[in-house]
């Protein structure tokens, strides 16, 4: 198997989308001839902070155009039928409208294809996994996962590479991302440049954002939806607050990273406090029973065209989600995930429950859909290339 040291000791097999049973070790990237400068141009509204990015892979316009074509490439996964955007549209803010998705094989996958809007202000990715921080090490687990597997590469990674090295399209791709480099196929750099393409997925254009940045009157009902939105009746900004609407955000100007999981009361089986085998959340890591059923909470952003919804698409709608969080938990009271979640042990304290008129859910829903930039959903600098 290819490997390479800078991926020595990642803990893969504690990844919260699929565990990896192999990591990949070994060397063979070679630090390049020449450094890369970036030529990269955030296009931001005024105030909007610049996303971090690694000094080990500074963003570049020739990066992000290689991390686009395989992004959208089918040669990157087992069957030459799947991409990463198999599970992350465009049109859906990169999520996929399912309620969890299959891989090459056909296996279903345990949890939801969470949306890329604005991934690069992501403090922690994927639902319930603390130690997966950087999109670069991220991309090794659909690539490579097996458990089950998504893309299905894992053993195929030279195979990969020559199939790449054979097109002519990504010879110059390849060169002109990593110029002085005297082989720029190497693993490495393919997952930076998929991760430089995701860091450019950048959602600012909503009408909310222009109601903050642009000073754009919002909709009177929009308006009253945020003023609940952000009241502490509803608590939602708790989880959900600032510029991109999730407590697991970091950007330039952040001395450090925070980020919190959470367990919303959507499972309490049997009374127990448990969630559904063997997606529960941060436990799955920890085995401490107070991180049950903890997970992750999403940026609003685009909300409104990413559904289903929660960890494991569950909810359909987003009335339904609002009806689970006025109730302050979900009750099933019949089938094998039965129980009122309402009463889960686990739950946290900001999920309470709360009472809304039918003007105030129409109200609160009108602002969710203000969360909607249509502009990213459809910008040509960010769709196939092919």
């Amino acid at each position: 198997m290819l490997g390479f040291a800078w991926l020595i000791g990642v803990l893969l097999v504690l990844s919260a989308c699929q565990p990896v049973s192999a990591v990949l070790t070994s060397a063979s990237a070679k630090v390049p001839e020449r450094p890369t400068t970036s030529d990269w141009k955030w296009q931001l509204p005024p105030g909007y902070p610049e996303p971090t990015v690694p000094a080990d892979n500074p963003m570049t316009s020739a990066k992000v155009a290689l991390g686009r074509h395989l992004f959208y490439d089918p040669r990157l996964s087992a069957n030459g039928k799947m991409a990463c955007a198999s599970c992350h549209e465009q049109k859906r803010a990169f999520s996929d409208g399912k309620a969890t998705p299959q891989g090459v094989h056909g296996d279903t996958l345990s949890r939801n294809s969470m949306a890329l809007s604005n991934v690069a202000y992501a403090a922690v990715l994927t639902w319930a996994n603390p130690h997966l921080t950087r999109l670069e090490t991220q991309m090794l687990v659909p690539l490579f996962g097996e458990t089950p597997p998504e893309l299905g590469l894992v053993g195929q990674e030279t195979a990969l590479l020559e199939k790449l090295k054979a097109v002519p399209l990504y010879v110059s791709l390849f060169a002109q991302a990593y110029p002085g480099q005297t082989e720029p196929f190497q693993l490495k750099n393919l997952t930076a440049a998929i991760a430089s393409f995701e860091r450019s997925l950048i959602s600012a254009n909503s009408p909310y954002d222009r109601a903050v940045y642009y000073k754009e009157p919002l909709p009177a009902d929009a308006q009253r939806g945020a003023d609940l939105f952000f009241s502490e009746r509803l608590e939602c900004f708790h989880c959900h607050g600032g510029f991109n609407f999730s407590d697991a955000t970091r950007h330039k100007r952040t001395t450090f990273a925070e980020f919190s999981f959470h367990n919303t009361g959507l499972y309490n089986l049997g009374g127990s406090g448990a969630y559904p085998e063997p997606n529960r959340g941060l436990y799955e890591l920890s085995f401490a029973r107070q991180d049950m059923g903890r997970f992750k909470a999403p940026s609003l952003r685009n909300i409104a065209v990413t559904g289903p919804y929660m960890h494991d698409g569950s909810i359909e709608t987003l009335a339904g989600v609002i009806e689970h969080y006025a109730a302050g938990g979900r009750t099933l009271r019949g089938g094998p995930h039965a129980g009122v979640g309402a009463e889960n042990p686990y739950k946290s304290g900001f999920v309470k429950g709360f009472q809304l008129s039918e003007q105030e859910k129409a109200d609160l829903l009108a602002f969710l859909n203000s969360l909607t930039d249509t502009a990213f959903l459809s910008d040509p600098a960010l769709s196939n290339p092919f």
